[in-house]
């Protein structure tokens, strides 16, 4: 694997994953091959001496709104999306503990016998320890993506940026997968991607960037090196920030 160039521009970022990122070439649960090399480019990052945080969704195992689709009361389908992020994210604790780096889940839903209560002070303490934090279950509460509570757990730590690993390199105009001549953005405002409807994040968790001036950076994590690639300030994805900051 390639290494990036230059050292980090980032002191304390937010990682935001999908469930599917961990799921590799399967079709259901995690790779085991997957989650061991994203935990060692994690590692890798962590030993620049950035403070990372990360939430995972659970897309892998389950998600809310095809259990509502398929006639599950959403609420019900929500939680049990929730507990599926909570297994994703002990998963990843494992992998990176694998890799020489402490760890710790903190769940929105009490479960103390496997991770502890999410507490902010308690967060960010373990941040400055050195310890990477994993953000599981959601917000807690149903109704709300994972995308907004990446966009919530950014703003309460007082990280510098929320990074979206994405299986495409960025946001484009429209899906890239089925329309061929989607453009990709290589930078975008809050209200463009509102106006828009670019399905970047959910409205929510944009709303809430763009209230606390929060950038976000969207890139395609299935490629080696890229995670360093966006702490070392490489130009890698899309960048959604302030209007007065686009170029």
């Amino acid at each position: 694997m390639a290494k990036a160039s230059g050292g980090p521009v980032f002191k304390r970022v937010l990682l935001k994953l999908s469930g599917e990122a961990l799921m590799g070439n399967l079709s259901y649960g995690i790779d085991p091959q997957t989650i061991d090399r994203m935990a060692a480019e994690i590692a890798s990052v962590h030993k620049l001496g950035v403070e990372i945080a990360i939430v995972i969704g659970g897309g892998n195992i389950f998600r809310g709104v095809q259990g509502a689709a398929q006639g599950m009361e959403r609420a019900t389908a929500d939680y049990m999306g929730m507990l599926a992020t909570v297994m994703n994210a002990l998963a990843l604790q494992q992998a990176l503990e694998k890799h020489d780096v402490a760890t710790r889940v903190q769940s929105a839903i009490t479960m103390r016998e496997v991770a502890e209560p999410f507490i902010r002070r308690r967060a960010v303490r373990h941040l400055e320890k050195g310890r990477i934090v994993i953000f599981a279950a959601g917000t807690g509460l149903p109704f709300f993506t994972t995308d907004t509570a990446a966009a919530l757990r950014c703003i309460e730590i007082g990280a510098e940026a929320l990074l979206k690993g994405t299986k495409v390199d960025g946001v484009y105009s429209s899906d890239p997968e089925k329309d061929p001549g989607a453009t990709r953005y290589a930078r975008l405002s809050y209200t463009e991607v509102l106006a828009k409807n670019l399905k970047v994040m959910d409205a929510t968790a944009i709303s809430l960037a763009r209230d606390q001036k929060i950038k976000i950076i969207v890139f395609n994590v299935r490629v080696p090196g890229n995670i360093e690639r966006v702490i070392r300030g490489e130009p890698v994805g899309t960048i959604v920030e302030e209007v007065g900051h686009a170029e």
